[in-house]
Protein backbone atom coordinates (compact mmCIF):
# COMPACT_ATOMS: atom_id res chain seq x y z
CA UNK A 1 0.00 0.00 0.00
CA UNK A 2 1.54 3.06 -1.09
CA UNK A 3 1.20 6.18 1.54
CA UNK A 4 0.79 9.78 0.66
CA UNK A 5 5.12 10.14 1.85
CA UNK A 6 5.46 7.50 -1.16
CA UNK A 7 7.03 4.99 1.34
CA UNK A 8 5.79 1.23 0.90
CA UNK A 9 3.87 0.07 3.98
CA UNK A 10 2.20 -3.68 3.69
CA UNK A 11 -1.07 -4.42 4.76
CA UNK A 12 -0.29 -6.58 7.79
CA UNK A 13 2.42 -7.21 10.93
CA UNK A 14 3.08 -10.34 11.95
CA UNK A 15 2.92 -10.37 16.00
CA UNK A 16 5.86 -10.19 18.06
CA UNK A 17 4.50 -13.71 20.20
CA UNK A 18 4.00 -15.13 17.02
CA UNK A 19 7.41 -14.98 15.81
CA UNK A 20 8.56 -15.41 19.33
CA UNK A 21 7.00 -18.97 19.35
CA UNK A 22 8.20 -19.87 15.95
CA UNK A 23 11.57 -19.39 17.55
CA UNK A 24 10.90 -20.90 20.61
CA UNK A 25 9.52 -24.18 19.28
CA UNK A 26 12.85 -24.25 16.24
CA UNK A 27 15.21 -24.73 19.64
CA UNK A 28 12.88 -26.51 21.62
CA UNK A 29 12.57 -24.19 24.49
CA UNK A 30 9.63 -23.44 26.27
CA UNK A 31 8.41 -20.54 27.27
CA UNK A 32 8.47 -21.16 31.02
CA UNK A 33 12.37 -22.30 30.52
CA UNK A 34 12.85 -18.87 28.14
CA UNK A 35 11.80 -16.82 31.20
CA UNK A 36 13.97 -18.74 33.35
CA UNK A 37 16.59 -18.17 31.62
CA UNK A 38 15.78 -14.40 30.86
CA UNK A 39 15.09 -14.10 34.76
CA UNK A 40 11.54 -13.25 33.98
CA UNK A 41 8.36 -13.91 35.25
CA UNK A 42 6.43 -17.26 33.74
CA UNK A 43 3.46 -14.84 32.84
CA UNK A 44 5.56 -11.76 31.21
CA UNK A 45 6.92 -14.68 28.68
CA UNK A 46 2.74 -15.95 28.32
CA UNK A 47 1.70 -12.66 27.58
CA UNK A 48 4.02 -11.75 24.96
CA UNK A 49 3.38 -14.81 23.42
CA UNK A 50 -0.15 -14.18 23.87
CA UNK A 51 0.18 -10.61 22.20
CA UNK A 52 -1.03 -8.75 25.38
CA UNK A 53 2.49 -7.68 26.44
CA UNK A 54 4.74 -5.52 24.56
CA UNK A 55 8.84 -6.61 24.05
CA UNK A 56 10.69 -3.39 25.84
CA UNK A 57 14.55 -2.72 25.35
CA UNK A 58 15.44 -4.92 28.69
CA UNK A 59 13.57 -7.75 27.51
CA UNK A 60 15.11 -7.36 23.96
CA UNK A 61 18.30 -7.79 25.17
CA UNK A 62 17.93 -10.35 26.96
CA UNK A 63 16.44 -12.35 24.22
CA UNK A 64 19.38 -11.48 22.07
CA UNK A 65 21.60 -13.43 25.07
CA UNK A 66 19.26 -16.56 25.19
CA UNK A 67 17.66 -16.88 21.43
CA UNK A 68 20.64 -15.41 19.82
CA UNK A 69 18.04 -13.49 17.71
CA UNK A 70 19.56 -9.30 17.62
CA UNK A 71 17.99 -7.23 19.96
CA UNK A 72 17.07 -4.70 17.40
CA UNK A 73 15.18 -7.55 15.34
CA UNK A 74 12.71 -7.91 18.54
CA UNK A 75 12.07 -4.14 18.78
CA UNK A 76 11.65 -3.95 15.18
CA UNK A 77 8.96 -6.53 15.12
CA UNK A 78 7.29 -5.26 17.98
CA UNK A 79 7.50 -1.46 16.67
CA UNK A 80 5.96 -2.86 13.23
CA UNK A 81 3.02 -4.42 14.73
CA UNK A 82 1.99 -1.94 16.85
CA UNK A 83 2.31 0.95 14.30
CA UNK A 84 0.34 -1.24 12.04
CA UNK A 85 -2.00 -1.71 14.99
CA UNK A 86 -2.52 2.05 15.10
CA UNK A 87 -2.46 2.47 11.70
CA UNK A 88 -5.52 0.46 11.36
CA UNK A 89 -7.26 2.07 13.86
CA UNK A 90 -6.68 5.68 12.47
CA UNK A 91 -8.08 3.54 9.18
CA UNK A 92 -11.48 2.86 10.74
CA UNK A 93 -11.79 6.61 12.50
CA UNK A 94 -10.59 7.47 8.54
CA UNK A 95 -13.51 5.62 7.46
CA UNK A 96 -15.80 7.62 10.10
CA UNK A 97 -15.11 10.62 8.74
CA UNK A 98 -15.40 10.00 4.83
CA UNK A 99 -18.27 12.07 4.86
CA UNK A 100 -15.72 15.24 5.84
CA UNK A 101 -13.45 14.25 2.59
CA UNK A 102 -16.48 14.31 0.19
CA UNK A 103 -17.28 17.96 1.07
CA UNK A 104 -14.02 19.00 -0.88
CA UNK A 105 -13.55 19.17 -4.07
CA UNK A 106 -11.58 16.34 -4.64
CA UNK A 107 -12.02 16.14 -8.48
CA UNK A 108 -9.74 19.43 -8.75
CA UNK A 109 -7.20 18.50 -5.35
CA UNK A 110 -6.60 15.14 -7.39
CA UNK A 111 -6.05 17.06 -10.61
CA UNK A 112 -3.65 19.60 -8.46
CA UNK A 113 -1.64 16.59 -7.31
CA UNK A 114 -2.77 17.34 -3.78
CA UNK A 115 -4.75 13.47 -3.45
CA UNK A 116 -4.49 10.37 -5.11
CA UNK A 117 -6.93 10.59 -8.05
CA UNK A 118 -8.86 6.87 -6.74
CA UNK A 119 -8.55 8.18 -3.36
CA UNK A 120 -12.02 7.37 -1.75
CA UNK A 121 -13.48 6.99 1.84
CA UNK A 122 -10.65 6.79 4.73
CA UNK A 123 -8.22 7.08 2.33
CA UNK A 124 -9.05 10.11 0.96
CA UNK A 125 -9.22 11.03 4.78
CA UNK A 126 -5.87 10.25 5.57
CA UNK A 127 -4.40 11.87 2.03
CA UNK A 128 -6.32 14.99 3.20
CA UNK A 129 -5.26 15.20 6.82
CA UNK A 130 -1.69 15.13 5.31
CA UNK A 131 -2.11 17.91 2.70
CA UNK A 132 -3.62 19.40 5.92
CA UNK A 133 -0.45 18.37 8.09
CA UNK A 134 -3.34 18.16 10.72
CA UNK A 135 -3.61 14.56 13.07
CA UNK A 136 -7.53 14.47 12.53
CA UNK A 137 -10.34 15.65 11.67
CA UNK A 138 -10.96 17.19 15.04
CA UNK A 139 -7.26 19.08 15.22
CA UNK A 140 -8.64 20.44 11.35
CA UNK A 141 -11.77 21.79 12.50
CA UNK A 142 -9.69 24.18 15.23
CA UNK A 143 -7.26 25.00 12.35
CA UNK A 144 -9.14 25.62 9.23
CA UNK A 145 -12.74 25.42 10.33
CA UNK A 146 -14.89 28.41 10.14
CA UNK A 147 -14.82 29.64 13.23
CA UNK A 148 -11.30 29.76 13.03
CA UNK A 149 -10.92 32.38 10.20
CA UNK A 150 -12.00 36.17 10.36
CA UNK A 151 -12.84 37.00 6.62
CA UNK A 152 -14.89 39.38 4.51
CA UNK A 153 -17.84 38.15 3.03
CA UNK A 154 -20.23 39.13 0.22
CA UNK A 155 -23.59 37.86 0.74
CA UNK A 156 -24.37 37.26 -2.36
CA UNK A 157 -20.78 35.80 -3.36
CA UNK A 158 -20.28 33.18 0.10
CA UNK A 159 -17.36 30.51 -0.43
CA UNK A 160 -17.51 26.77 0.64
CA UNK A 161 -15.56 26.61 3.82
CA UNK A 162 -13.90 23.48 2.81
CA UNK A 163 -13.18 24.50 -0.55
CA UNK A 164 -11.67 27.89 0.92
CA UNK A 165 -9.46 25.88 3.20
CA UNK A 166 -8.39 23.93 0.64
CA UNK A 167 -7.77 27.09 -1.61
CA UNK A 168 -5.98 28.42 1.95
CA UNK A 169 -3.71 25.60 2.30
CA UNK A 170 -2.51 25.74 -1.54
CA UNK A 171 -1.49 29.02 -0.86
CA UNK A 172 0.24 28.23 2.63
CA UNK A 173 2.13 25.85 0.73
CA UNK A 174 3.14 28.03 -1.86
CA UNK A 175 4.35 30.92 0.53
CA UNK A 176 6.36 28.39 2.22
CA UNK A 177 8.69 27.81 -0.41
CA UNK A 178 9.46 31.40 -0.88
CA UNK A 179 12.51 32.81 -0.11
CA UNK A 180 11.86 35.90 1.71
CA UNK A 181 13.54 38.15 4.07
CA UNK A 182 12.32 38.86 7.37
CA UNK A 183 9.68 41.52 7.47
CA UNK A 184 9.57 44.95 7.61
CA UNK A 185 6.99 47.56 7.61
CA UNK A 186 9.16 50.37 6.33
CA UNK A 187 10.50 48.32 3.33
CA UNK A 188 6.92 46.80 2.41
CA UNK A 189 5.38 50.21 1.98
CA UNK A 190 8.43 51.18 -0.13
CA UNK A 191 7.57 47.60 -2.00
CA UNK A 192 3.93 48.94 -2.55
CA UNK A 193 4.78 52.07 -3.99
CA UNK A 194 7.03 50.31 -6.21
CA UNK A 195 4.27 47.97 -7.24
CA UNK A 196 1.32 51.03 -8.04
CA UNK A 197 3.90 51.40 -10.77
CA UNK A 198 3.97 48.59 -12.09
CA UNK A 199 0.28 48.33 -12.29
CA UNK A 200 0.56 50.36 -15.36
CA UNK A 201 3.08 47.75 -17.14
CA UNK A 202 1.56 44.91 -19.18
CA UNK A 203 4.80 42.22 -19.32
CA UNK A 204 5.05 38.81 -18.92
CA UNK A 205 7.16 39.30 -15.79
CA UNK A 206 5.37 41.86 -13.89
CA UNK A 207 3.86 39.40 -11.98
CA UNK A 208 7.09 37.84 -11.10
CA UNK A 209 8.25 41.22 -10.61
CA UNK A 210 5.47 42.46 -7.84
CA UNK A 211 6.43 39.27 -5.91
CA UNK A 212 10.02 39.42 -5.83
CA UNK A 213 9.66 43.15 -4.73
CA UNK A 214 7.02 41.79 -1.74
CA UNK A 215 9.19 38.78 -1.08
CA UNK A 216 12.33 41.46 -0.69
CA UNK A 217 10.02 43.79 2.03
CA UNK A 218 8.88 40.12 3.90
CA UNK A 219 6.14 39.45 2.59
CA UNK A 220 5.35 35.95 0.75
CA UNK A 221 2.62 36.55 -1.97
CA UNK A 222 0.96 33.07 -3.02
CA UNK A 223 -0.86 33.05 -6.52
CA UNK A 224 -3.38 30.47 -6.13
CA UNK A 225 -6.10 29.34 -8.80
CA UNK A 226 -9.55 29.24 -7.35
CA UNK A 227 -10.90 26.38 -7.19
CA UNK A 228 -15.08 25.27 -7.20
CA UNK A 229 -17.16 26.48 -4.61
CA UNK A 230 -14.39 29.57 -3.50
CA UNK A 231 -15.22 32.76 -4.71
CA UNK A 232 -12.57 34.32 -2.86
CA UNK A 233 -10.21 37.20 -4.50
CA UNK A 234 -7.58 37.17 -1.56
CA UNK A 235 -6.22 36.86 1.76
CA UNK A 236 -4.27 37.52 3.88
CA UNK A 237 -2.73 35.90 7.14
CA UNK A 238 0.67 35.61 9.16
CA UNK A 239 2.58 32.41 9.17
CA UNK A 240 5.11 33.37 11.66
CA UNK A 241 5.40 36.41 13.45
CA UNK A 242 8.27 37.16 10.95
CA UNK A 243 6.35 35.80 7.82
CA UNK A 244 3.39 37.26 6.54
CA UNK A 245 0.99 35.96 3.41
CA UNK A 246 -0.68 37.55 0.81
CA UNK A 247 -2.58 35.29 -1.26
CA UNK A 248 -4.65 36.07 -4.42
CA UNK A 249 -6.71 34.61 -7.06
CA UNK A 250 -7.17 36.85 -10.23
CA UNK A 251 -10.83 35.39 -9.83
CA UNK A 252 -12.10 38.06 -12.16
CA UNK A 253 -9.25 38.15 -14.57
CA UNK A 254 -8.60 41.73 -14.64
CA UNK A 255 -6.36 43.68 -13.61
CA UNK A 256 -8.34 46.40 -11.93
CA UNK A 257 -9.68 43.47 -9.78
CA UNK A 258 -6.14 42.07 -9.11
CA UNK A 259 -4.04 44.60 -8.13
CA UNK A 260 -7.47 46.51 -5.48
CA UNK A 261 -7.10 42.66 -4.28
CA UNK A 262 -3.56 42.63 -3.52
CA UNK A 263 -3.64 45.99 -1.65
CA UNK A 264 -6.82 45.51 0.35
CA UNK A 265 -5.02 42.67 1.66
CA UNK A 266 -1.46 44.50 1.67
CA UNK A 267 -3.35 47.24 4.36
CA UNK A 268 -4.63 44.09 6.41
CA UNK A 269 -0.87 43.43 7.04
CA UNK A 270 -0.06 46.94 7.94
CA UNK A 271 -2.99 47.76 9.97
CA UNK A 272 -4.38 44.69 11.40
CA UNK A 273 -3.53 41.47 13.44
CA UNK A 274 -1.35 38.69 13.60
CA UNK A 275 -3.73 36.50 14.33
CA UNK A 276 -6.54 36.55 12.16
CA UNK A 277 -6.74 35.43 8.89
CA UNK A 278 -8.47 37.88 6.64
CA UNK A 279 -10.26 36.04 3.90
CA UNK A 280 -11.76 38.76 1.12
CA UNK A 281 -15.31 37.50 -0.12
CA UNK A 282 -16.60 35.72 2.76
CA UNK A 283 -17.68 37.33 6.32
CA UNK A 284 -18.71 40.85 5.92
CA UNK A 285 -19.77 43.11 3.28
CA UNK A 286 -16.85 45.28 3.87
CA UNK A 287 -18.96 48.29 5.11
CA UNK A 288 -17.88 48.10 8.59
CA UNK A 289 -14.40 47.83 11.22
CA UNK A 290 -11.20 46.46 9.46
CA UNK A 291 -12.55 45.53 5.94
CA UNK A 292 -13.39 49.12 5.53
CA UNK A 293 -9.87 50.34 6.81
CA UNK A 294 -8.62 47.68 4.10
CA UNK A 295 -10.49 49.16 1.48
CA UNK A 296 -9.91 52.97 1.96
CA UNK A 297 -6.39 52.56 2.69
CA UNK A 298 -6.32 50.94 -0.83
CA UNK A 299 -8.31 52.56 -2.49
CA UNK A 300 -6.28 55.95 -0.78
CA UNK A 301 -3.35 54.53 -1.86
CA UNK A 302 -4.04 53.97 -5.49
CA UNK A 303 -5.66 57.11 -6.09
CA UNK A 304 -5.24 59.73 -3.26
CA UNK A 305 -8.64 61.25 -1.71
CA UNK A 306 -8.39 64.66 -3.22
CA UNK A 307 -6.86 63.59 -6.57
CA UNK A 308 -10.13 61.04 -6.40
CA UNK A 309 -12.86 63.92 -5.88
CA UNK A 310 -11.54 66.66 -8.43
CA UNK A 311 -11.39 63.66 -10.98
CA UNK A 312 -15.08 62.97 -9.98
CA UNK A 313 -16.24 66.28 -9.65
CA UNK A 314 -15.07 66.67 -13.49
CA UNK A 315 -17.77 64.58 -14.35
CA UNK A 316 -16.19 63.63 -17.61
CA UNK A 317 -15.44 59.96 -17.48
CA UNK A 318 -15.07 59.09 -21.36
CA UNK A 319 -11.45 56.83 -22.02
CA UNK A 320 -9.62 59.68 -22.78
CA UNK A 321 -10.23 61.33 -19.78
CA UNK A 322 -9.75 58.13 -17.79
CA UNK A 323 -6.68 57.26 -19.51
CA UNK A 324 -4.98 61.18 -18.31
CA UNK A 325 -6.21 60.96 -15.20
CA UNK A 326 -4.56 57.45 -14.92
CA UNK A 327 -1.28 58.91 -16.56
CA UNK A 328 -1.38 61.70 -13.86
CA UNK A 329 -1.72 59.10 -11.03
CA UNK A 330 1.08 56.30 -12.68
CA UNK A 331 -1.50 54.06 -12.67
CA UNK A 332 -3.37 51.82 -14.59
CA UNK A 333 -6.16 53.06 -16.57
CA UNK A 334 -8.72 49.79 -15.76
CA UNK A 335 -7.62 50.51 -11.86
CA UNK A 336 -9.59 53.97 -12.59
CA UNK A 337 -12.55 52.11 -14.42
CA UNK A 338 -12.91 49.85 -11.60
CA UNK A 339 -12.61 52.27 -9.23
CA UNK A 340 -15.82 54.56 -10.92
CA UNK A 341 -17.87 51.22 -11.44
CA UNK A 342 -17.90 50.18 -7.46
CA UNK A 343 -18.58 53.79 -7.02
CA UNK A 344 -21.70 53.47 -9.19
CA UNK A 345 -21.03 56.20 -11.53
CA UNK A 346 -20.17 54.08 -14.72
CA UNK A 347 -22.02 51.03 -14.99
CA UNK A 348 -20.32 47.26 -14.64
CA UNK A 349 -20.84 46.67 -18.60
CA UNK A 350 -19.34 50.39 -19.75
CA UNK A 351 -17.33 50.44 -23.01
CA UNK A 352 -14.56 51.49 -20.60
CA UNK A 353 -13.85 47.68 -19.74
CA UNK A 354 -12.18 48.18 -23.11
CA UNK A 355 -9.17 49.98 -20.59
CA UNK A 356 -8.95 47.31 -18.23
CA UNK A 357 -5.88 44.53 -18.69
CA UNK A 358 -7.00 40.37 -18.98
CA UNK A 359 -5.36 38.06 -17.27
CA UNK A 360 -4.76 34.67 -17.74
CA UNK A 361 -3.89 31.51 -15.75
CA UNK A 362 -1.42 29.35 -16.49
CA UNK A 363 -0.11 28.42 -13.23
CA UNK A 364 -0.18 31.61 -12.58
CA UNK A 365 -2.15 34.76 -13.49
CA UNK A 366 -0.41 36.83 -16.56
CA UNK A 367 -1.29 39.81 -18.41
CA UNK A 368 -1.81 39.20 -21.41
Amino acid sequence: MATATGRYEPDYAVPPGQVLKERLDAQGITPAELARRCGRSAKLISEIVAGKAPIEPRTALQFEKVLGVAADVWLGIEKDYRLHRTRAAAAAENAADAAWSRSFPVGELAKRGVIGRRATGGRAVSELLSFFRVASVDVWKTWYGESSVACRRSPSFESDTFALAAWRRLGELDAGGQTCADYRESEFKQALRQVRRLTRTTSSTTVDDTRKLCNDAGVALALVKPLPRTRVSGAAWWLSARRPVIALSARHRTDDHFWFSLFHEAAHILLHGKRDVFVDGMNDDGTTGVETEANDWASNFLVPRAAWRRFVDGGAYRAAEVRRFADEQGIAPGIVVGRLQHAGLVPWNSLLNRLKVRLAWDERPSTK
